[in-house]
């Protein structure tokens, strides 16, 4: 079935969703996600969003804490306009609906959370479940506008590239059409056409084994544009999230920042405290600092995990303040209340991604990106806490008004007539052990060589073994009919390898990216970002 609309987004997370409340006001909106609209990044996202809000704090402020976490890779122009159209893009999302916490205090609407890196209280919270509130409130906003249309249950498989329908070698910038999605439940392949394609489908933690990301978080976005042509930026910096609740049964649980920034401490598992051994701020150091400090603390003691400590806060406080980490811990006879937590670290954010300019743009014509899966300039080296969403809205919100200078309801969309899916003589496959054995061995390679620590050693091995399970993944492509798995599957193994080339260009250890054969930070020759683009093009 071919399809057409004005705007294709592709991702239901909230720079998506916020992208399409607005594109609506021009025209026809298609929203493509993996399941169910309100199943994202987004609605993962305890910690909040990061704005300043509180008279003593500033826009300088939070841009010096930003760049100083960003470990010299930020781009100074993003941030400042990024901090400082914060407030305006939260006015957007409380007309919305969204519910933040609010203050009890005199002279202050919100209650202002503090996470590491941040020199001041600015994170705005729904509780401990920030983004299942902002989740609910745009998918309410967007229930109430016709001219949207969610597709549930459906993923992207290829961009649909104006030089391939042509065959026509492009002079100048190539242009998106649109893409081939898979109707996961009809088990059919659809043809959207678009007059512009919005990426926004969030990151890649599934590429490792432990991840606080939800099961869709495979790349998706990442994969497709850069087999398109368009350019991927940073990939060597992954941040790992410091805490996540280590138990047999927990699949990956974060243990928001948040709780270290009420006063919880971390210690070793004879309960004395390691992070002052590290950082100044201690406990509430920056992500990449508190991530190596519990990988260097484990691999010495050779514990499986250290401790999160906040019992010493009043009961009630924290029931009140962390009610979903409370009950979910509390799930594991876990009572944070009474007994230290423990965590380990995690796969939980890409810093880079689809390189961007500052509006959204990509370097291939009509397709933008936007939040996790976007490269915008922001988090350089390593994401200050909780900008994150803040990037998504405000990004969003740029994407709008490049669209809105260029679009006219006059003006439709270029009538090029687009084929339909080539199957290929792709016959339906019954080794779906192939599926499952290469998804747990790329992730597990990944995990053991691409981690938080890092050598040329460990690298080359990762690259080696995701280029064998690469090409036996594309055999398997060529061979069988699409699936759900096999498109995942395709897209981890395209970024790992990804992220692999990327971490053994940057010869030197900068934020996120620690190689033990390069420990020191190198601004002679490495101030600047890891670009790559298809070859060829």
């Amino acid at each position: 079935m071919e399809i057409r609309t004005d705007f294709l987004i592709l991702g239901s997370g909230i720079a998506g969703l916020s992208l399409a409340i607005k594109a609506a006001s021009l025209g026809e909106v298609t929203v493509v996600t993996k399941k169910e609209r309100s199943e994202s990044n987004t609605n993962y996202a305890q910690g909040g969003i990061a704005v300043v809000q509180d008279p003593l704090d500033r826009f300088e402020y939070h841009i010096n804490d930003t760049l100083a976490c960003g470990a010299g890779l930020c781009n100074r122009e993003v941030v400042r306009f990024v901090v400082e159209e914060g407030p305006e893009r939260i006015g957007d999302l409380v007309r919305w609906g969204v519910n933040f916490t609010s203050s009890h205090e005199p002279g202050k609407v919100y209650d202002l959370g503090r996470e590491g890196g941040h020199s001041h209280r600015r994170v705005l919270h729904a509780k401990d479940l920030t983004g299942r509130e902002i989740e609910r409130a745009l998918n309410d906003q967007v229930e109430r506008l016709p001219r949207i249309k969610v597709y549930e249950n459906h993923i992207g498989i290829d961009l649909i590239m104006k030089s391939t329908v042509t065959g026509e070698n492009q002079s100048g910038k190539d242009a998106c059409l649109g893409a081939y999605v898979l109707d996961i439940e009809a088990d059919c392949i659809h043809t959207f056409l678009a007059r512009y394609t919005i990426i926004a489908t969030g990151g890649t933690g599934k590429v490792y084994l432990f991840t606080s990301n939800p099961d869709i978080a495979t790349g998706d976005g990442i994969a497709m544009a850069y087999r398109a042509g368009a350019k991927v930026a940073n990939l060597e910096f992954t941040q790992f999230h410091p805490t996540c609740l280590y138990h047999p049964e927990a699949k990956s649980f974060l243990i928001t920042e948040a709780l270290r920034g009420e006063g919880g401490i971390l210690k070793l598992k004879n309960h004395l405290p390691f992070m002052e051994r590290y950082h100044p701020a201690g406990s509430l150091a920056p992500r990449d600092v508190v991530a190596q400090a519990i990988d260097n603390e484990m691999k010495r003691t050779g514990d499986e995990y250290v401790l999160l400590d906040i019992s010493h806060r009043k009961r009630d406080f924290l029931i009140s303040r962390f009610p979903n980490i409370y009950e979910k811990c509390m799930d594991f006879s876990i009572d944070i209340t009474k007994e230290p937590i423990p965590v380990v670290p995690a796969a939980h954010y890409m810093c880079g991604g689809i390189l961007v300019d500052q509006w959204g743009q990509t370097n291939i014509g009509n397709l933008l990106a936007c939040g996790e899966a976007a490269c915008t300039g922001l988090h350089g080296a390593n994401r200050l806490a909780s900008n994150s969403l803040l990037e998504a809205v405000v990004f969003a919100h740029r994407s709008f008004l490049k669209i809105k200078e260029g679009f006219t309801s006059a003006g439709a969309q270029e009538e090029i007539p687009v084929a339909p899916w080539n199957f290929r003589g792709a016959s339906e496959s019954n080794e779906s052990v192939v599926v499952s054995h290469n998804w747990d061995e790329l992730r597990r390679a990944m995990s053991n060589y691409v981690g938080i620590v890092r050598s040329d050693r460990r690298l080359e091995r990762a690259k080696r073994r995701i280029e064998m399970i690469s090409r036996e993944i594309d055999e398997y492509y060529r061979d069988f009919l699409v699936t759900k798995d096999l498109i995942e599957l395709r897209n981890i193994a395209l970024v790992a390898s990804l992220i692999v080339r990327s971490a053994l260009g940057r010869k030197e250890s900068r934020g996120l990216h620690y190689n033990l054969d390069y420990p020191s930070r190198d601004d002679a020759n490495w101030l600047k970002d890891t670009i790559l683009c298809k070859e060829g093009l």
